[in-house]
């Protein structure tokens, strides 16, 4: 039966093997552990994680329902998304710079802390249904302040899609100015929302403000819907952080609900370079009823998604690859393959995504399951480096290792040569003694010498030597004698 390795036998091994002694075989052996421990270590880091986290939007918005698209994309390659709701791009941008949210990727609003930092966001205290409130400058969304926001800590993957601001209103007459809202009660999207901080941008550049005849409404979108059709307040805004799909084609439909079209959008698009000019044409919501009843201009930022600098390589490829999918078709609004698109904002386009845009996923991921190609890629770059510095230096190791033990080696035979030059036919009896005593010393001091095995040859050959010219001195000693 074979015996088991232990540790007495591991440490006479090296030993043995290398020359060292028990002190040195330990600490050889715990600094081999600590190096292995150091690779797995980085090995584990440099792994793709396994799960990641995504802060939409409310449930039934766009935000939400594109999140849920990118979690059944990611699903196939292994990865699990968890979905965070929220109150819109607000929000999500204060959870991203909030470490202890754990949150890893969201969608923004472009231009939102541009919004932010040139106007006020006011917020009001009016509940869902509609009750008048007082303009407070000092109230705080969910998730953080609502000044305006650092973004060097975050980087884009891109522009995923346009996000359109729509107004409805109730009125007999078109509304062509925003400033024609003066005085009205308005519903102007949840706390934390990014369609709060642009209305109120948008509002206040036409001199709107909450105070006198004017109200500015906090809402869900839903219950702001039910307010506008049953006439309680004049006009709502949506943008798609805020609003479900469904909310906002059932008032594009309702007889007496008007869309607000925004005449002066060219101009809005040059005063704010993150909005873009958008247009849904006439009667290409339902041509049979000729909805809208004619060409309708629309201003609205285009949304990123905003990632944490920490997120993986492998990850980012795999969540722009996501998009491309879902937002890469022609719509309403969009050209086919007009996104996912690196046009910088506020963020700047991580490295990683900028690498994709220009040459797509590495080859490994091209090739192989996303699973492998993240172990195989793992291995690349913690152990082909490693080896490239390992095998010149274990070529290397061995050469210093045998000068090291041939200097030692060739120490007693420097001293062997010196006493066999003192030795002559006609030294003295007192100088014999004394070349027999160091002859003795230096095969003591042999004999102590701790060698590895592979080195036998030459350690018994000294010994050899050392014999030799002990005979030598013992034959002079006999012929002087005689």
């Amino acid at each position: 039966m074979a015996r088991k390795p232990s540790p007495d036998r591991l440490l006479a091994f090296f030993t043995d093997t290398f020359g060292l002694g028990r002190g040195g075989s330990i600490c050889f052996l715990l600094l081999i552990a600590g190096f292995l421990l150091f690779l797995g270590y980085l090995f584990a880091r440099l792994k793709p994680p396994t799960h990641l986290t995504i802060t939409a939007g409310p449930p039934g918005s766009l935000f939400e329902t594109n999140a849920q698209k990118y979690a059944t994309i990611l699903a196939r390659n292994g990865v699990k998304l968890r979905i965070l709701t929220s109150h819109g791009s607000l929000e999500n941008l204060n959870r991203l710079h909030n470490p202890k949210s754990r949150v890893d990727i969201g969608f923004v609003q472009g231009g939102l802390t541009n919004a932010l930092g040139s106007e006020p966001v006011g917020l009001t205290n009016a509940t869902s249904s509609g009750q008048r409130g007082s303009d407070n400058r000092a109230a705080a969304s969910p998730g953080g302040p609502t000044n305006a926001l650092p973004t060097a800590q975050l980087f884009s993957l891109g522009s995923v899609f346009y996000e359109p601001l729509f107004i409805f209103y109730r009125a007999e007459t078109n509304f062509t100015l925003l400033s024609e809202f003066a005085g009205k009660r308005l519903s102007i999207g949840p706390l934390g929302s990014g369609t709060r901080a642009l209305t109120q941008t948008l509002l206040a550049t036409n001199g709107v403000s909450a105070g006198g005849a004017t109200e500015l409404l906090t809402m869900e979108s839903e219950a702001a819907a039910k307010e506008l059709l049953d006439g309680r307040i004049d006009a709502v805004f949506f943008m798609a952080d805020s609003a479900s799909s469904q909310v906002t084609r059932q008032l594009l439909r309702t007889p007496g609900i008007r869309i607000f079209d925004v005449k002066q959008a060219n101009g809005y698009t040059r005063r704010f370079r993150y909005l873009n000019q958008l247009e849904i044409p006439m009667g290409t919501l339902d041509f049979g009823r000729n909805i809208p009843p004619q060409d309708i201009h629309l201003i609205g930022p285009t949304v990123e998604l905003v990632a944490r600098p920490d997120l993986h390589p492998a990850l980012s490829d795999l969540l722009l690859e996501a998009a491309q999918e879902v937002h890469g078709n022609a719509t309403l609004l969009q050209r086919q393959g007009e996104f996912p698109s690196p046009v910088e904002h506020e963020f700047r386009i991580s490295p990683d995504a900028q690498r994709y845009y220009k040459t797509g996923k590495s080859m490994l991921y091209r090739s192989l399951p996303f699973w492998l190609a993240a172990l195989l890629n793992g291995i690349l770059i913690v152990f082909v480096p490693l080896i490239v510095v390992l095998i010149p230096a274990f070529r290397f190791i061995p050469t210093l290792y045998r000068w090291r033990i041939r200097l030692r080696i060739n120490r007693w035979y420097r001293a062997l040569l010196a006493l066999e030059t003192d030795l002559s036919e006609h030294t003295t009896v007192e100088k014999r003694e004394a070349l027999l005593l160091r002859l003795n010393q230096i095969e003591s001091a042999v004999s102590k010498l701790k060698l590895p095995a592979s080195f036998g040859d030459q350690f018994y050959g000294l010994r050899g030597h050392i014999t030799f010219v002990r005979d030598r001195l013992t034959a002079n000693s006999k012929v002087q004698s005689n």
